[in-house]
């Protein structure tokens, strides 16, 4: 029989507030993390908006002894590594550190790093490039960096499957913990905000305000025209249940379902049939032992992207039948943006605070409707309801579709 998976504590770093209590105000409030970006020079792109973590101090989390070597991308997850374990109220000791594991997810999170590094190498020769500065151009340096910091012995994994990384990461911690391989996991995402990224990005078009007009992010709207890049990370603590009770822990919520899917008709840029999301959905109901009737919300992976909007749109439609017009649909990249592998690692940690607070947060900037987008999304202020089961989407530029819900302990 598996075990239960709870989440007992929460560290969130995002454009709208960093720790659970700014960033709950701040998502129940409505409040838009856009502003221009300072981390580089955008005098030559066309938008110079993004979700950009301005008032981020890592020594008000982190030692200073080795931060200096540490990326950007890593001092903000092992931040939010510290606001979990806080927030849990768990001690890390030499008798419990190898029953706890780390998986994170991250895609771009070492772009910078390998681009500055060669950078160097190139021009004035490998001799002459910093070698402390080499372990941030490997993809798992961000999730390594957490068990060296908090001498965490149980195993790390990295997680990179683009805009799915965030859910995948916690769905990988969950089988550890419900197969009985961990006791704890510090599971979650992290994406900066960076030129390279930023300009691959602007380049493909992806970036809303790239081809004029203004940059905006507002799913479901009929104004949409692309993302807002963002950078963020949140770190869920998850617990084997009866671990988390015998330490009189305070349990937030657990998981209950997820499950992931490919979608082969993909052709880029979310142009593909749906089906992969759509099974996605229907296998993570069935993990949960749920119906499409024990859905309370679901937590929308929408960016402000034509295609992707619609297709969620279409798919909550196939799989809830009559019943998709009934269910709250929520956006909150529209106040976070799209970052990236963050982004349903951040969902997981808005759905956390949803349940507890009975309080599901607005689609914000919504003002002209979309004939193809015709559900109840939240746009009118938050809603306040009774939630049992949240259902988070994550849907990839390239066809990953990943699928978590959250539910109500107790």
């Amino acid at each position: 029989m598996k075990k239960k998976v709870v989440i007992t504590g929460v560290g969130i770093l995002s454009s709208i507030g960093i720790g659970r209590q700014a960033f709950r105000e701040a998502l129940f409030q409505g409040r838009i993390g856009f502003k221009p970006i300072t981390l580089f020079d955008t005098s030559k792109y066309s938008v110079k908006t993004g979700g950009e973590i301005t008032d981020f101090d890592p020594l008000a989390f982190l030692e200073k002894k080795g931060l200096r070597e540490l990326d950007r991308s890593t001092r903000l997850v092992c931040s939010a590594a510290k606001l979990a374990i806080d927030d849990s109220k768990i001690i890390i000791t030499e008798s419990n550190t190898h029953s706890i594991g780390v998986s994170i997810g991250t895609t771009f999170g070492s772009l910078k790093s390998i681009a500055e590094f060669d950078r160097t190498s190139l021009i004035e020769g490998p001799r002459y490039v910093n070698p402390s500065f080499f372990p941030n151009t490997v993809i798992n340096s961000p999730a390594s960096r957490i068990s060296i910091r908090f001498k965490i012995k149980g195993f790390n994994t990295t997680i990179s499957t683009g805009c799915c990384a965030g859910i995948d990461a916690i769905s990988y911690a969950s089988d550890f913990i419900s197969m009985a391989r961990a006791d704890i996991v510090f599971a979650g995402a992290v994406e900066e905000l960076c030129e390279d990224t930023f300009f691959i990005l602007q380049t493909m078009g992806c970036v809303s305000g790239t081809n004029g007009g203004k940059a905006q992010c507002c799913p479901f709207d009929a104004r949409r025209n692309g993302i807002i890049f963002s950078e963020g990370s949140a770190v869920l603590t998850l617990e084997e249940e009866n671990h988390a009770i015998q330490r009189n822990a305070n349990i937030l919520g657990y998981i209950s379902g997820y499950a992931n899917a490919f979608d082969y008709t993909s052709d880029g840029y979310f142009k593909c049939s749906g089906k992969g999301l759509e099974n996605a959905i229907r296998l993570a109901l069935k993990d949960a032992k749920l119906t499409t009737e024990d859905i309370d919300c679901i937590f929308s992976s929408a960016n402000s992207t034509k295609e992707l909007d619609v297709l969620e749109t279409g798919v909550i439609k196939n799989v809830f039948g009559k019943k998709a017009y009934d269910i709250p649909i929520t956006a909150v990249k529209s106040m976070l943006g799209e970052t990236y592998s963050a982004g349903g690692a951040l969902a997981c940690a808005s759905a956390v605070e949803a349940l507890i607070h009975k309080t599901i947060p607005q689609t914000v900037n919504f003002e002209e409707k979309d004939p193809e987008c015709d559900l109840d999304y939240v746009t009118e202020g938050v809603r306040k309801k009774d939630l049992t089961n949240i259902l988070i989407l994550s849907t990839d530029f390239y066809g990953n579709n990943s699928v978590l819900i959250i539910s109500r302990y107790g």
